[in-house]
């Protein structure tokens, strides 16, 4: 375990250590004060901080994915790249326990962009609209009950589990098919906006068939709240199965193409 670990945290140096990563987390944190000072600026009532703060974290989480898919896409296909690859295979550690490290390094990347995300336009929302103890009823209209603090973390949550079984996952698969890390990253980020696209034609399409692409069931915090915008009949546990389904093959594929990859070449 303790050799592992060491494997988990190398990968972390690597991400860590390179400029685009803070790069990265600079754009996110400007992008996410800036939509609070406009709104600010805007000089219009705001119920609560906690609408703006649920606006900004799941439109973030967005801008989270992207860094992600980065992130991952260069992850296998940056080691060929530079060659880097041979020195990391040399060592006394298995491939799977090489790609695993690999994945674990992206899945710590996107919790903690999605921590300081939370943080950040919690921070600043509380200082610009005034902090709150944070009931329902200042996101509803409604006599609601239940925490805000709840439900956001419920969005997040969802919004990670999507992006951790699909976007990223296709990412990392690809990145261990091409050997250039530009290509994969660039064929990551074309994939990730065109499956919004394809969902979007594809939902027109009244076919049962339509419904077990990964695409159409992505979109997980449509069932926050109870349901109600859901755009078809199916439940949660549908589309988690959907979902899980393409993780395990997206995987297996990943596996498979790494541990069988002839690296002399």
């Amino acid at each position: 375990m303790g050799n592992f670990m060491e494997l988990v945290r190398n990968e972390n140096m690597k991400i860590y250590s390179r400029l685009r990563t803070w790069i990265m987390m600079g754009i996110m944190l400007v992008i996410m004060l800036a939509a609070s000072i406009i709104v600010l600026s805007l000089g219009e009532e705001v119920k609560s901080m906690w609408s703006i703060q649920l606006n900004e974290v799941l439109s973030g989480t967005a801008l989270v994915t992207i860094f992600t898919v980065i992130i991952a896409a260069d992850s296998v296909a940056g080691e060929f790249s530079t060659g880097t690859i041979k020195l990391l295979l040399i060592r006394p550690w298995s491939r799977s326990k090489v790609l695993l490290s690999k994945y674990i390094s992206l899945i710590q990347f996107a919790i903690f962009f999605l921590a300081v995300l939370f943080v950040w336009t919690y921070i600043w929302n509380g200082l610009f609209f005034g902090f709150s103890s944070g009931s329902m009823q200042e996101l509803t209209n409604e006599s609601a009950t239940g925490s805000v603090w709840a439900y956001i973390l419920s969005g997040l949550g969802l919004q990670f589990v999507s992006m951790m079984l699909t976007t990223v996952t296709i990412s990392f698969l690809l990145s261990t098919v091409f050997r250039s890390g530009g290509l994969s990253i660039g064929l990551s980020l074309f994939l990730m906006f065109m499956s919004d696209t394809l969902g979007g034609l594809l939902s027109l399409v009244d076919k049962p068939w339509v419904d077990y692409f990964w695409f159409m069931q992505s979109n997980l915090t449509q069932y926050l709240n109870s349901g109600e915008g859901v755009t078809h009949e199916h439940t949660i546990y549908f589309s988690l199965g959907i979902l899980a389904i393409y993780y395990v093959v997206f995987m297996g594929i990943t596996w498979w193409q790494f541990t069988r990859r002839d690296i002399t070449s």
